[in-house]
């Protein structure tokens, strides 16, 4: 499966109502999330931005990711494009148990 139709495949709910379905896909939805963002900071520079929105991302998306998997740490390597070692690494990191 390419990126694209992953891309498409990959919904997100609007406003975290849960059941309904969403208009937007993922992209969409983190670039009105992140905009909005920007807007609320009222002129004031952020610091470490990309820190944050990583901290922000990856622990939900481990998460789902080792549900999906079952647990399985190898698979959600190859999933993730990721050496085991860094996806163990990660899993400490946001203390998420596998």
């Amino acid at each position: 499966m390419n990126n694209k139709a992953t891309a498409q495949r990959f919904e997100v709910v609007e406003g975290g109502a849960p059941g309904l379905p969403a208009s937007h896909c993922l992209r969409d939805y983190a670039d009105k999330t992140l905009r909005r963002y920007f807007n609320d900071l009222d002129g004031h520079d952020p610091t470490n931005l990309y820190d944050f929105v990583l901290a922000e991302i990856e622990p939900p998306l481990l998460r789902a990711l080792m549900d999906y998997t079952h647990g399985n740490q190898s698979r959600a390597a190859v999933i993730l494009g990721l050496n085991r070692s860094t996806l163990r690494k990660k899993l400490r990191q946001y203390k998420i148990k596998a």
